[in-house]
């Protein structure tokens, strides 16, 4: 059976592979695009691949499926009715009581309560019932939820004033399900936004931004009503849709509110009716993240009255109410609902768009690893003190020395956060019961008790204070914890390595899941794996929510390895001097005029003027509750009829002129042919008459420069900045196969550590893509080292692709027809100013590479892709003789040994 996240993901996949195609709106292909600093290579410019996917497949539906519901979406994308059925959740044997009537059966899945409980089609009703395109994005967690909607939000604002009148978000609400994660989602302010999308895109964005979080207390949301490019985030007692309390005895409540829940409701529909009032809206939700289990869409209940089973609205769905609300009053455009789970009850969740899980987080490296390190103690309640006993004694050997790797604002020399323990404990008793136990084994291996921190719900704000300093702070000197209901959904602490569930916990809320994989969060270098430590009691109950919540078990948990790796990489050279050369640079020019150009002619635009602006009639209705609000009037709404706008035929000229460089007679000429002499040009006739323009005139040519250019082999400006002893650190995150690892090397993994860092590692470490770059900076610092030179540095530059970073890349026609960037491997200074440009190619590239280096002396086209790129930058070369030299090395596995010698020339000055 294929899900329909299977089967998006790989419509998903051919739409890339295609370069994203777009003919309506083709601006998306440049924003996805910008999303990689390197195509070749992969390598993301600020995304991780599982937030790239996600962004892609929301892309794919708005634009490619044009935003379906998600029973039209079933239907586009399973023809054959048997497998749509399968995809749903649907047997044949209920098809078949169907009378296999599609319309029949999807009706009984919507109005049918004991069917739909019988055979557990609760989460296939949700997706069936609503009256707008609302998806699911399930992504475990680490994956970065938070930054994802901010990159929805980014690309939608940006493509709303790309294409004003698309059908493009330009207002949006995102929901919290509490103080918690509102705080976290303060997050969004800190996106570096000019990571997600080009410069031209990013600029009006940041100009038009308004990011809006209600504070308790405040009467109204302080934005402008009917505004755009507003960004409220709000918890969903704030804004939600809410009934007010009535007296027991039926009567009618007073005309003032008298009770703080009466006031709080009020308050809360008048922020409503602000949202309400913003255009071309889209409502995130965090709830189905934090609402675990049956709390995700409700619970069955009997009804008091008839005894009836029904569906009592529970935690995303208290949400939907409201949705359903803004559906009415604006036009919603789309709902995304982030979540860590694609499951209810076991059941798959039918508007799962995207899914990532534990599993594939490890694999990512976005997770630490989990394999061979759950440990399972067959002890049962009564011997915690033996459990904790062990679990301090394996910590302490296997844990006690590890760290994580420094953080860029930390005193140079020093080490990390190190590594930390979590002891969950089911109440305040059996945690004061083991403490003893606890110290007593840490004292075994001399370690002192000021290393211990007990946090619970009761403790005191000092302690809270102090908790949450463990987190963000690396010299915190506690380093074993000992947690009661603390430490779960939303601490993030990178610094945990291992988690202990000691004694049987509560069950509910995924406790159990939420503390077990506290742990597993990782940080860009780290290369020690988590544990967790269990009771055989806490095991079965963890395999229960790990099935339920993420459709895996311990098992399969246990076995991920990583296929990738992230490492921070810091600049230690942040101002190398300029390459200055000189380069062939493309412009676009207007043709020649020809002799034979006809004359300029328009054609009076068809086009219907702009409507009048809309007047609403509203009159003050009195509500149950005692208070006064405006209500629509059925039928009173008016239209102010104005005449359009008019420009005179020099000013249409002088306008038109502007935008297409033409003379102003010729324009004021055409016009007059229409228009007449005297005549008045309507302001909305400019856009059609400038087409008219650009079909008659946009007559341009490829154009080859030659300009001085000063290339910055490095640009601080594209990194991460911070501050550490009073100056700045440069840094940035890398991410590569874990198989290459090996290849990811530091000045430490050279013979002499002090010599490499003074003549090379202009940023550490080189990210090397294969072994024989890695034996080339071998050979030419030994080179260095070995005898008399004249270089200043030998730097490896294939690493760095992005534009933001470096100045270093040639331009290349691809196969696709489209131009392309190209980073060279090597550049060399010379102490006389003169630089040579090294690059590494595999050997069997050698024939087509050598025939295309030999046609550029014959001036004929490069013919091969690889050829192309050699031929780029050998064009540098010839037009910078005295200052630039470059050279092609080929290697299988080794270097070949004739490719050293113009390398060796040029280190000894020849």
């Amino acid at each position: 059976m294929s899900y329909l996240y299977q089967v998006l993901s790989q419509c998903v996949d051919t739409w890339r592979t295609a370069n994203y195609p777009c003919d309506d709106f083709p601006a998306i292909r440049e924003i996805l695009e910008f999303a990689l600093e390197d195509g070749e290579s992969g390598q993301l410019r600020y995304l991780r691949r599982a937030q790239l996917r996600s962004l892609e497949t929301y892309w794919y539906l708005r634009l490619v499926l044009k935003t379906p519901k998600i029973p039209d979406l079933y239907e586009s994308l399973f023809d054959d009715l048997p497998d749509r059925l399968d995809a749903m959740g649907v047997n044949e044997k209920l098809f078949r009581e169907a009378k296999y009537n599609y319309t029949a059966l999807i009706a009984r899945v919507r109005d049918d309560n004991q069917f739909v409980r019988d055979n557990h089609l609760e989460s296939l009703r949700e997706s069936l019932t609503l009256d707008y395109p609302s998806y699911i994005l399930a992504l475990a967690m680490g994956a970065g939820k938070t930054i994802l909607m901010g990159s929805i939000v980014a690309t939608e604002f940006a493509m709303a004033m790309e294409y004003p009148d698309g059908p493009f978000v330009q207002n949006a609400l995102i929901f919290a399900p509490g103080k918690t994660i509102l705080s976290a989602l303060r997050e969004l302010s800190d996106v570096p936004y000019e990571r997600l999308l080009p410069p031209r895109m990013h600029k009006p964005f940041a100009a038009s931004l308004k990011l809006t979080f209600t504070r308790d207390g405040d009467k109204q949301i302080p934005i402008v009503w009917g505004s755009a490019f507003n960004v409220i985030v709000t918890n969903t007692e704030k804004i939600r849709i809410q009934k007010p309390n009535t007296r027991g005895n039926g009567q009618q409540v007073p005309l003032f509110a008298g009770t703080k829940e009466e006031e709080a409701t009020e308050l809360a529909n008048l922020r409503l009716q602000a949202v309400a009032s913003l255009p071309h809206l889209a409502v995130f939700s965090d709830e189905a993240h934090h609402t675990y289990g049956q709390k995700l869409l409700g619970k069955w209940e009997k009804d008091k009255d008839t005894g009836e089973l029904v569906f009592k609205d529970d935690g995303i769905k208290k949400v939907r109410r409201t949705i359903d609300y803004l559906a009415e009053e604006t036009n919603l455009i789309v709902v995304v609902n982030a979540t860590g789970t694609p499951y209810f009850e076991r059941q798959p969740l039918r508007d799962v768009v995207v899914w990532y899980g534990l599993g594939e987080g490890i694999r990512d490296g976005v997770l630490k690893e989990l394999a061979h390190n759950i440990k399972v103690f067959d002890l049962g309640d009564g011997e915690a003190d033996t459990l904790v006993a062990s679990v301090i004694d394996d910590f302490v050997r296997d844990y006690w020395g590890v760290s994580l790797p420094p953080a860029p604002t930390q005193p140079s020399g020093q080490a990390g956060a190190p590594a930390r323990l979590a002891l969950y404990f089911p109440n305040i008793e059996t945690r004061d019961e083991l403490r003893g136990a606890v110290e007593s084994a840490l004292a075994r291996h001399g370690i002192g008790t000021d290393t211990l921190l007990a946090v619970d719900g009761k403790s005191s704000e000092a302690v809270r204070r102090q908790f949450e300093a463990v987190a963000r702070n690396p010299e915190a000197p506690e380093r074993v914890l000992l947690l009661v209901n603390m430490g779960t959904e939303g601490w993030n602490c990178p610094s945990l390595f291992a988690t202990a569930l000691v004694r049987k916990l509560a069950n509910s809320n995924n406790f159990v899941l939420q503390a077990a994989t506290r742990c597993l969060r990782q940080v860009p270098g780290n290369r020690h794996p988590a544990r967790v430590y269990l009771t055989d009691s806490n095991r079965k109950t963890l395999e229960s929510q790990l099935a339920e919540t993420y459709g895996t078990s311990l098992k399969e948990l246990g076995a991920q390895h990583a296929d990738r790796v992230e490492r921070e990489i810091r600049l230690h050279r942040p101002h190398l001097p300029p390459l200055l050369i000189r380069k062939r640079v493309l412009r676009y020019r207007r043709k020649p005029d020809a002799a034979g150009t006809a004359p300029l002619t328009f054609a009076r635009p068809t086009v219907a003027a702009p409507q009048g602006v809309s007047v609403e009639t509203l009159t003050p209705v009195q509500l149950a509750s005692g208070t006064t609000a405006l209500q629509k009037v059925d039928g009173g709404d008016d239209v102010l009829l104005a005449p359009p706008a008019e420009l005179d035929l020099y000013a249409a000229a002088a306008e038109l002129a502007a935008n297409y460089h033409l003379p102003t007679p010729e324009l004021l000429a055409a016009l007059r042919a229409v228009y007449g002499d005297g005549g008045e040009v309507p302001e909305h006739h400019l856009g059609p008459l400038g087409q008219q323009v650009e079909a008659q005139r946009a007559q341009y040519e490829e154009h080859f420069e030659e300009v001085d250019v000063a290339i910055a082999l490095v640009k601080p400006e594209g990194f991460d900045k911070t501050e550490r002893d009073g100056q700045p650190v440069y840094t940035a995150r890398v991410s590569f196969a874990k198989e290459r690892e090996p290849l990811y090397l530091t000045a430490q993994d050279t013979p002499d550590a002090a010599h490499a860092l003074a003549r090379s590692f202009h940023y550490e470490g080189y990210n090397f893509d294969s072994g024989p770059e890695a034996e080339f900076l071998k050979w030419a610092l030994a080179q260095l080292q070995g005898g008399a030179h004249q270089i200043d540095g030998v730097w490896f530059t294939g690493g760095l692709t992005d534009p933001a970073k470096t100045d270093l890349y040639a331009e290349y026609l691809g196969d696709d027809g489209r131009w392309h960037r190209y980073t060279p491997d090597f550049v060399l200074r010379r102490t006389d100013g003169k630089h040579l440009v090294v690059e590494i190619k595999k050997d069997l590239h050698s024939p087509e590479i050598n025939a295309d280096l030999a046609r550029l002396t014959r001036g004929e086209a490069a013919q091969s892709l690889e050829g192309r790129k050699a031929v780029a930058l050998k064009q540098w070369e010839g037009l910078n003789p005295d200052k630039l030299g470059y050279h092609v090395m080929f290697a299988d596995t080794e270097l070949k040994p004739e490719g050293y010698r113009q390398v060796r020339d040029f280190i000894r000055g020849a």
